[in-house]
């Protein structure tokens, strides 16, 4: 029986927009710079000031879309150890975003934490998020927070500080060609 948060049912949104504010973010971490590049987020506030709320839905949707594809691959990761993904990956995801309580409000870790297990599970997290109402202003640093998270749980875990990012870039040219 089909879920109604059934990926298929799910808009993909602008992953490319959510991908490069993911790969900025990562870049950032890896360049070892502490703060936000202050250019890089006059940038980001530019970007974001000209999205109307029709793109900026888009944009939103393509977060929860790489939240989904990052899930995916690291359940099939886990498979191949015989380890399940939310029992590895959710409770240190959930750790790392109680550390960081200027960006991620303590209120909203048990949205992300239900987001993570949708994606682990096979739901469409802007399917599943949707059932509650509205996304709030609160959830916006926590949802990038949380694909920045998992990207970089994927890089650490390649070994290479572009994998997560070349992976879905690579998807996104495949399904261009066709």
């Amino acid at each position: 029986m089909s879920s109604p948060c059934d990926p298929q049912y799910a808009p993909a949104g602008d992953v490319g927009a959510a991908l490069m504010a993911i790969d900025s973010r990562l870049k950032a971490i890896y360049d070892g710079k502490a703060g936000i590049d202050p250019e890089q987020q006059k940038l980001n506030d530019q970007f974001t000031a000209s999205l109307s709320p029709e793109e900026a839905d888009d944009v939103l949707d393509g977060a929860c879309t790489l939240v989904f594809l990052f899930m995916q691959w690291l359940q099939m990761a886990y498979e191949d150890h015989g380890k399940d993904v939310i029992e590895h990956v959710v409770p240190s995801l959930v750790a790392s975003m109680r550390m960081m309580p200027k960006s991620v409000r303590p209120e909203v870790i048990p949205t992300m934490a239900g987001l993570l297990v949708a994606a682990g599970t096979g739901l469409s997290p802007s399917l599943w998020r949707q059932q509650y109402g509205e996304w709030t202003r609160d959830e916006m640093n926590p949802l990038e927070a949380t694909a920045v998270l998992l990207a970089e749980h994927i890089n650490r875990i390649t070994d290479d500080h572009d994998f997560a990012t070349r992976m879905i870039a690579d998807a996104l040219s495949g399904a261009d060609e066709d």
